[in-house]
């Protein structure tokens, strides 16, 4: 019997604002995606920089979506300075704007840390063909491994009973 390794998945900031947004047609396979991190079904992994980003978040939202980190078990990685130059190369390169320099360091991070996949509802910079395309070149020319960017849905058997 063949036994793969479980997926490392980067939870990006929109992840968790979907868990609670019930407009969202995607929130349900979010909070089951959540519930597959907690369970084991994958090993799920968020970064300072989505931190920062839900801190900014009105009460209680803002307490809501920090709690998801602990309750679901997501690991927290650290940013370093090999992060902040391979952002700045995805910046440099017209894939991310310098406007937007946090979506590069999440996606930097991912790499950096040899996420397999990072999870993001952000189709205007990250989830996006563009960004799909040119972050495996960028890095494969600096030495990181490809690294898919989805949607829950995509990673992950989930069908609502209508």
């Amino acid at each position: 019997m063949v036994r793969m390794r479980k997926q490392k998945v980067y939870l990006e900031t929109t992840i968790f604002n979907y868990y609670f947004d019930k407009t969202k047609n995607a929130q349900p396979v979010t909070v089951a995606f959540f519930e597959a991190v907690g369970s084991g079904q994958f090993d799920g992994y968020t970064s300072i920089y989505t931190y920062n980003e839900l801190a900014k978040a009105p009460e209680p939202r803002r307490s809501n979506m920090l709690n998801l980190i602990e309750k679901f078990n997501i690991s927290l990685l650290k940013t370093s300075e090999e992060v902040e130059k391979l952002a700045d190369e995805y910046i440099i390169s017209n894939i991310i704007p310098e406007k937007k320099n946090y979506d590069a360091f999440h996606i930097a991070i991912a790499s950096v840390e040899e996420m397999d996949i990072i999870l993001s509802y952000n189709f205007k910079h990250i989830n996006k063909l563009k960004t799909k395309n040119m972050i495996p070149a960028i890095n494969q020319k600096l030495g990181y491994r490809n690294i898919f960017i989805a949607q829950p849905e995509e990673v992950f058997d989930y069908e609502i009973d209508i």
